[in-house]
C-alpha cells in the first residue's frame, strides 16, 4: 500500500509515538487524522501539517465519539485505509503493597483504554476499510497496533500494563484471520524503552540507566523509529498476523 494514497487514523497522534507516526506518514504524502484527548495538542499539529491533517477528538473507549471521528475522517478524505493504535496509559503499582490490594478500578481502566480502546477502534475503522476498492495486492486495509515489551517482561508493578499489552499481542493473529477475507491486513509494535513524554520527565541520571540496559544500540528507542517501521508495515503486503519487538535486544529486568 503506497503512503501517497492512504488516509490514516491515528489514535493518540498528538504527542509520542503517535504524533512520530503522524509526522512520518504526513511527510510521505499521506493524509492524517489525529485522534487524541479533548484538550490535547492535537490542533495544534493539524494546522501545523496543513490540509492534509485533521483533528478529531475522541476518547478510544467510547463507541460513539470512535464512530464519530472515522465519520469526520470519511467526511474530510473520503475513507479511511491505515489505522495505527499508539494511545495507551500506564500504571506502576504492586499486586499488594503495604496499604493493601491494588485498587481494581486502576487495573481496569490500564486494560480499558490499552486493549478495549485498542480493538474499539479497530473495529470501528476495520468496518470502513471493508468498504475500500481493494488494491492490486487485494489490500482494504492495515491496522498497526502497539503493545510493549512489558507484553512479555513484565515488571515489578505492571500487572495492569503487562496484561493490556500482552492482550493486544493475543488480539493480533486472530483478528487479522477475522479481517483477511476482507483484504485487511492487522499488525503490532511491541517497543522497549522510547524516548517518549513520559520518560522525559525523568531525571537524567535515570534516563541514562535505562538506556544503559538496552544492549545494541545502548539508548532509548527514538519515535521516529517505531514511526519508520510503522510505515514499512503499511509498505510491505506481506506482513501480516505478528508482532514486532522494537527494542534493541532489551528483555527487561524484573525491576
Amino acid at each position: 500500500m503506497q503512503i501517497s494514497e492512504t488516509v490514516a487514523l491515528v489514535t493518540g497522534g498528538a504527542s509520542g509515538l503517535g504524533e512520530a507516526t503522524v509526522r512520518t506518514l504526513a511527510a510521505a504524502g499521506g493524509r492524517v487524522v489525529i485522534l487524541d484527548r479533548p484538550g490535547s495538542l492535537g490542533d495544534g499539529l493539524a494546522a501545523e501539517l496543513g490540509e492534509r491533517a485533521l483533528f478529531a477528538p475522541a476518547d478510544v473507549t467510547s463507541d460513539g465519539e470512535v464512530a464519530a471521528a472515522v465519520a469526520r475522517a470519511v467526511e474530510r478524505f473520503g475513507t479511511v485505509h491505515v489505522a495505527v493504535n499508539c494511545a495507551g496509559v500506564g500504571a506502576a503499582m504492586r499486586t499488594v503493597t503495604k496499604d493493601g490490594p491494588m485498587p481494581l478500578e486502576i487495573f481496569k481502566k490500564v486494560v480499558e483504554i490499552n486493549l478495549v480502546g485498542t480493538f474499539n477502534v479497530t473495529r470501528l475503522a476495520a468496518a470502513q476499510m471493508a468498504k475500500n476498492e481493494p488494491n492490486a495486492d487485494g489490500e482494504r486495509g492495515v491496522v498497526i497496533n502497539t503493545a510493549s515489551a512489558a507484553a512479555f517482561d513484565g515488571q515489578i508493578g505492571q500487572a495492569a500494563y503487562s496484561a493490556s499489552k500482552g492482550g493486544v499481542v493475543g488480539i493480533t493473529l486472530p483478528i487479522a484471520r477475522d479481517l483477511a477475507s476482507l483484504g485487511i491486513r492487522v499488525m503490532t509494535i511491541a517497543p522497549g524503552t522510547f524516548d517518549t513524554p513520559m520518560l522525559a520527565m525523568l531525571p537524567e541520571p535515570a534516563r541514562q540507566a535505562l538506556a544503559a540496559n538496552i544492549p545494541f544500540p545502548s539508548r532509548l528507542g527514538r519515535p521516529q523509529e517505531f514511526a519508520a517501521l510503522a510505515r514499512h508495515i503499511v509498505e510491505n503486503a506481506y506482513l501480516n498476523g505478528e508482532t514486532i519487538r522494537l527494542d534493541g535486544a532489551l528483555r527487561m529486568p524484573p525491576r
